[in-house]
């Protein structure tokens, strides 16, 4: 279950927004009573196909993965960690309501959600929301085609070896048996990979 945070502190959101552009009181301004802080505890669901997708996320702190479901297994197809976006997977042309796709908090999280409604007027009312959203896209892009490489490395040692090289960080603070999935490798593969380059 989410918590409302109270006051509503957006300030983690508007100093990563500035990096990229920067924004006016007035664009700040737009964001009162509609985005709104949330708080969830480690292994929550942010977001499920049973939740409708109507917001995307700004992480102020804590861990996140997606995931999706396939013949009863877990699989996760991405990591998100503080100052990141995060959202489910849609296809802009059927605009469904809901994902097929999970958001699920794996430490105790604080994020920021901005409904879409909010985010479709601020691209319409100030012209920086198109540049920021531009270079947050070409960030995504990058990272998405990362993400396409990595699945597409047949040998599982140097599929972890790339990870650990790019994202060290993961390693230090994500459990082991969603990292495996992230891999696309068994636990026991995992475990005899991390044995192997250890010993």
């Amino acid at each position: 279950m989410s918590i409302i945070q109270r006051p509503l502190d957006l300030s983690p959101l508007f100093n990563h927004l500035q990096k990229y552009y920067p924004i006016s009181q007035e664009y700040k301004d737009a964001y009162i009573g509609s985005a709104y802080q949330l708080t969830f505890r480690k292994t929550k669901f942010v977001l499920s196909p049973l939740h409708a997708n109507e917001c995307m996320y700004f992480i102020v702190k804590g861990l996140l993965r997606n995931f999706i479901r396939h013949r009863g297994k877990d699989i996760t197809t991405r990591i998100s960690f503080e100052d990141e976006f995060v959202c489910a997977i849609s296809n802009p042309a059927k605009q469904e309501k809901y994902s097929v796709e999970y958001i699920q908090a794996i430490e105790n999280s604080i994020l920021i959600a901005i409904p879409y409604v909010l985010l479709n007027s601020l691209y319409d009312r100030f012209p920086e929301t198109n540049i920021i959203g531009r270079k947050l896209v070409d960030i995504e892009a990058f990272k998405a085609s990362e993400r396409a490489n990595l699945a597409r490395i047949p040998k599982a040692s140097d599929r972890y070896e790339i990870l650990m090289k790019n994202y060290p960080k993961i390693f230090n603070r994500m459990p082991l048996h969603y990292l495996a999935s992230y891999l696309g490798m068994r636990n026991e593969t995992l475990s005899r990979v991390r044995g192997s380059l250890y010993t």
